[in-house]
């Protein structure tokens, strides 16, 4: 019997260094590439002090694998959502309205038809898009747009059909509106995508208006909120129970500013967004269930007039503290974690369109904390609305400015 208890006891012994050894290799493996200097040189717009190290202006990381940017398109009509197809192809949303397909050697097709009216004016029109997890059997897309009412103007999300021929979307129908309504054009949101369990995930602004900006603090209102609802629009189940009255079934997370930025994270499967800030405070966010993030009532920016935002203050028991923030703004857009292994520094690493930064921001990540950050592509002096990732492992990026680029390894 003490034999048997020896050899159990080798055996766990070992099997605890092999572990070890390979997270060690894992560890190894993940080296997001060779520290510098942070990134942001530049004075900050306040005097706001981090909740804890490294919650902004981390040390920068630089990329060793060669890699490139290479433009495959230039006449886009301010894109704004960009996601793979299963053969491979980019699907495109256009913010006057269009949808197009992009090869990845940079061929767009006519635009397609089919899309309700947007309200393109100001920050609004055609926004966001995912496509179904069963799209190859059902041929299914869902996106956010601005739809103009009678009661002023929504974040809504609809869904349709990709015809056979690719030339129209059948059967549009709107899914969700976030209420209520309000004239203003700015601060829609506008990001979408499917959670691990088949459910939609949508970020909503909160109008930038200050008649409407208290409504992030609102559990009864659909604006400044993460959205989690069912492909017909129902509330998902799951969800967080709110205990006020009148609480909105399909609420995820709220106190969100203007969330242009939603991605899972490939190792929790977590939902992470990035919110723009006002004059400084831009966040990434990694959202739990039922939290609230804070806007406005907690906040690393200040006005645009440079007065403070409510109180001017940072941190506030209950209140969720950002991953990550940047003063002065980057303006954080479309976001993707890369799962490819084109380049290996950038493994699970976390790539965001930066449009007043004109570069696409990278964010090495170990325990769900930053502990690098690059700037790619930043020579070429463009808004980057959104990235993602396509089916070859190489990264694909649209700008307001109507380019398509192609990031990979040389």
């Amino acid at each position: 019997m003490r034999t048997i208890n020896q050899i159990t006891i080798v055996a766990s012994v070992l099997m605890t260094l092999f572990s070890c050894a390979n997270d060690k290799d894992k560890d190894i493996d993940s080296n997001p590439g060779t520290t510098t200097n942070p990134v942001e040189g530049n004075a900050a717009n306040t005097t706001y002090k981090p909740a804890f190290e490294g919650q902004t202006r981390i040390n920068g990381v630089q990329t060793n694998t060669p890699y490139q940017g290479v433009v495959l398109a230039t006449s886009l009509t301010s894109p704004w959502g960009i996601k793979s197809l299963p053969d491979g192809r980019l699907l495109i949303t256009e913010k006057g309205g269009t949808m197009r397909i992009a090869t990845t050697a940079g061929v767009l097709s006519a635009p397609i038809t089919g899309i309700p009216a947007v309200n393109a004016a100001g920050q609004g029109g055609l926004l966001g898009l995912t496509i179904d997890p069963e799209f190859t059997a059902n041929r299914m897309v869902y996106w956010v747009f601005a739809e103009a009412t009678t009661g002023g103007n929504n974040t809504a999300v609809a869904k349709g059909k990709l015809s056979a021929d690719e030339k129209t979307i059948e059967g549009a129908t709107v899914i969700y509106r976030a209420k209520p309504a309000n004239a203003s054009t700015l601060h829609y949101g506008g990001r979408i995508l499917f959670d691990k369990s088949g459910f939609l995930v949508i970020s909503t602004g909160e109008r930038s208006v200050l008649e409407t900006r208290p409504l992030a603090q609102s559990v009864t209102a659909g604006l400044g909120k993460v959205i989690r609802i069912t492909k017909d629009g129902q509330p998902a189940t799951g969800n967080p129970t709110f205990t006020q009255a009148g609480a909105l079934p399909e609420l995820y997370s709220y106190g969100h500013r203007n969330p242009q930025g939603l991605a899972l994270n490939p190792v929790t499967n977590e939902i992470w967004l990035a919110e723009h800030g006002p004059r400084g405070g831009d966040e990434i966010n990694r959202i739990k269930p039922g939290a609230n993030y804070g806007w406005p009532t907690i906040t690393y920016g200040i006005e645009y007039s440079g007065e403070k935002v409510g109180a001017g203050i940072q941190q506030q028991d209950g209140l969720e503290q950002p991953v990550y923030y940047w003063d002065p703004v980057v303006s954080p857009s479309g976001m993707i974690f890369y799962t490819g292994n084109r380049v290996p520094e950038w493994q699970n690493n976390l790539f965001i369109g930066a449009l007043s930064g004109m570069h696409i921001v990278r964010l090495a990540i170990k325990n769900n904390k930053v502990i690098g950050e690059e700037r790619l592509l930043a020579s070429e002096n463009q808004r980057f609305r959104d990235v993602t990732q396509g089916n070859d492992g190489a990264l694909y990026a649209i700008t307001d400015g109507g380019r398509l680029y192609k990031i990979d390894k040389k």
